[in-house]
């Protein structure tokens, strides 16, 4: 049946951000033609967050997070790559930074309190 997801950033500066995802944070891509990267991407999960109830419908988005075991390590490793990142705080569900893409897009980052591995 479903054997994979298929992320979808948009960017007003695609190559930058793709050239990002290849040089920066290592993601290996096959080339789908004319320079258009697609990603391979780590282990993923997805889970359902409510909606605020003043949201309507066209306004819900969908975000993206990467998670690592050691999130101090992973931003001196980004700050070594001249990435920036938001300051880090603390969630419930673990602590999080934000990655700044050279769109200016960001994604997150967190260290989980207590990792779930959801096996299929």
């Amino acid at each position: 049946m479903i054997k994979g997801a298929h992320v979808i950033l948009f960017s007003h500066y695609p190559d930058e951000d793709r050239c990002f995802l290849r040089d920066i944070l290592n993601f290996p891509s096959v080339d789908a033609g004319h320079g258009w990267l697609i990603f391979a991407l780590p282990p993923s999960e997805v889970a359902i967050h409510p909606a605020d109830s003043g949201e309507t419908r066209d306004q819900l988005t969908a975000s993206l997070y990467f998670m690592c075991d050691d999130l101090n390590a992973a931003i001196a490793d980004l700050k070594k790559r001249n990435v920036s990142c938001s300051p880090i705080h603390e969630e419930r569900w673990g602590t999080v930074t934000n990655i700044v893409l050279p769109s200016g897009s960001q994604i997150g980052l967190y260290q989980p309190k207590h990792p779930v591995a959801v096996k299929l």
